[in-house]
């Protein structure tokens, strides 16, 4: 059995929200162990408080950090400090970051050229320069845990983006066809996880932006592509509708 992937969450409280965190949490146990959970921020600060209810719940350390200069964001110092700490003490395999601020972007550039995936976790206005960088990037509004949530409509399908609107997307209607194209067998069709694994090879999409949890699911829903169940129903194999 391959050993489990050991992944560091650091989190910049000044600039994200609680609410979502255990839909992160939720998301990276996907990909492994989130051993190091590390929340960087002025505890002293009223605005954190909503944060300090999640600590304990969720095993995260939090990371104080004053704010010696008005104006001044000691916090981001304080979590490249702490990411290139973990970096070098090679106990983790992967990082996490959950932050909206594009300041990070150069961090995430640093861990990558180290071989380490980096996923990403924001809010909506995370400039696009962090999105792009981050090996994985999932905007935290489609994982947060909000009580006025429905009952009936998870947070993944309360943002589901219909037929139309995903065709409409020209950016992702070229990066499906793309990864179809690119990993296609002499017969015209591709696998799923191939067209998968060119696509996490190629950008910081996922499925859950979209409001899909899986990439089979929004395949589906935009109806770009021909779709065939091989392998006794198990394995799904796609060819672009135009042909």
């Amino acid at each position: 059995m391959p050993e489990t992937e050991k992944i560091a969450l650091l989190i910049d409280c000044d600039n994200v929200s609680h609410n979502s965190i255990e839909g992160v949490l939720e998301e990276l146990a996907k990909y492994g162990m989130v051993n190091v959970r590390h929340a960087h921020g002025d505890w002293n600060s009223p605005s954190l408080s909503g944060w300090i209810t999640k600590l304990h719940p969720n095993a995260i350390r939090p990371m104080q950090q004053f704010a010696y200069t008005k104006g001044k964001n000691a916090t981001d110092s304080a979590m490249i400090i702490d990411a290139m700490d973990l970096l070098h003490s090679k106990t983790v395999d992967a990082f996490a970051l959950m932050t909206s601020d594009s300041d990070f972007t150069p961090l995430v550039l640093r861990i990558l050229e180290s071989g380490m995936p980096v996923y990403g976790f924001g809010e909506r206005k995370t400039p696009q320069p962090f999105v792009d960088a981050c090996s994985l990037f999932i905007f935290t509004e489609n994982l947060a845990l909000e009580r006025e949530e429905k009952a009936d409509a998870p947070p993944a399908q309360a943002n589901k983006k219909s037929k139309n609107e995903l065709r409409q997307d020209t950016a992702l209607v070229k990066l499906l066809r793309t990864a179809a194209e690119q990993t296609a067998e002499d017969d015209g069709w591709s696998s799923l996880g191939r067209v998968g694994s060119y696509i996490s090879n190629n950008s910081s999409f996922s499925s859950i932006n979209y409001g899909y949890k899986k990439l089979g699911d929004l395949i589906r829903a935009s109806e770009l592509f021909h779709i065939e169940m091989r392998k006794d129903g198990v394995v799904m194999y796609i060819r672009d509708n135009r042909k």
